[in-house]
């Protein structure tokens, strides 16, 4: 009789579970009851828009550019979504505070680095590391990939995760040698991670409708997107000052994109970024005369921004450098054959 007992209430929990994902994902296919086409969502979901939410964070101007979508059923559209919203978009900080329970965080590996994190790297926001080259930053991108798996705190299940590669230094065979350190299948594990490399600027915006729909299609599966590194094409696509106006416009649209995402399908956005050296720095008398390269576009559009520094051999230091709720701090880790984990004293 308890087992029974049991499988039921572990039934129970199972469909309380799929309806708090259902409330967090309004399905566009839900806009058939407000009367819109079938055919024109249809022609949304090729656009890469699969939610309710994604109408609202589409512009006017984006949906009319849609082939088959007319001004008329535009306007039908957005005002069908906005009637799903209800309530105009504003909720009481106590209600936004509820909603904000639904995030999770996914460990690094180091209990440190986490610690120095808040938990980990947040969903519904992107988290930016920045550092020279042999910082630490694919390693970590690679740890991340396996760590994302692992069931953690706060009822965090572990799920998928999607890579994409701008600079060809993904390397499935340094996901074994993590795999082993948390004792996990090699090919289940190589199995949950999707992986895509862009060769141009447009090629890595294009492939966000794709990383949309496949989250779209596999609801609350995915729960990382990693990006290493999201400048490198920007700078071998556009060059010198003349280009620069028109790098930063396609940067911020790709950015905007990345945020909507991660709120959109609650998954956590990890980023890699380069450094440049800063001429102007030495009249200045700043310590460091590097920063990292995006400007102010992409220092605004990460939610938290990381710096990364190497430390003696294989020690890394990992600092604060911009965040909304966490305090400017350090922390050490060390790079090992298992990906990152906590420096040995």
């Amino acid at each position: 009789m308890t087992e029974m007992e049991d499988q039921v209430v572990a039934q129970g929990d199972e469909v309380e579970s799929e309806d708090e994902e259902e409330s967090f994902f309004q399905d566009i296919d839900t806009l058939q009851n407000q009367g819109i086409n079938a055919a024109d969502l249809k022609k949304l979901k090729q656009a890469g828009i699969c939610t309710v939410k994604g109408i609202q964070m589409t512009t006017k101007k984006k949906l009319c550019a849609i082939k088959g979508i007319s001004e008329a059923k535009m306007e039908k559209i957005k005002e069908a979504a906005t009637k799903m919203a209800g309530a105009g978009g504003f909720l009481t900080a106590l209600e936004y505070a509820d909603k904000r329970k639904q995030c999770f965080r996914i460990t690094t590996g180091s209990t440190e680095l986490d610690k120095l994190m808040g938990g980990g790297v947040e969903s519904m926001s992107i988290t930016e590391a920045f550092g020279e080259f042999r910082t630490g930053k694919t390693q970590l991108s690679h740890t991340l990939c396996v760590t994302t798996q692992l069931p953690g705190s706060n009822g965090f299940t572990g799920g998928k995760v999607v890579f994409i590669d701008t600079e060809n230094t993904f390397r499935p065979d340094r996901l074994r040698d993590i795999a082993d350190r948390f004792n996990l299948d090699q090919s289940a594990m190589l199995d949950n991670v999707l992986y895509a490399r862009a060769y141009t600027s447009e090629h890595q915006y294009e492939l966000l409708d794709f990383v949309a729909a496949k989250f779209h299609e596999e609801m609350g599966v995915f729960k990382l997107l990693i990006v290493d590194s999201i400048m490198a094409l920007f700078r071998v696509d556009f060059s010198g000052r003349g280009e620069l106006a028109d790098r930063q416009q396609k940067l911020a649209q790709m950015l905007s994109r990345l945020q909507k995402i991660s709120e959109e399908y609650n998954v956590a956005v990890f980023v890699t970024n380069q450094m440049t050296s800063d001429p102007g720095a030495t009249m200045s008398f700043q310590a460091d005369p590097k920063k990292p390269i995006g400007g102010h576009i992409l220092a605004h559009a990460s939610t938290t921004r990381l710096s990364l520094r190497k430390g003696r051999g294989e020690l890394r230091i990992a600092k604060i450098y911009d965040s909304p709720d966490l305090p400017e701090n350090e922390a050490t880790f060390a790079i090992t054959q298992g990906g990152i984990s906590d420096a040995k004293e």
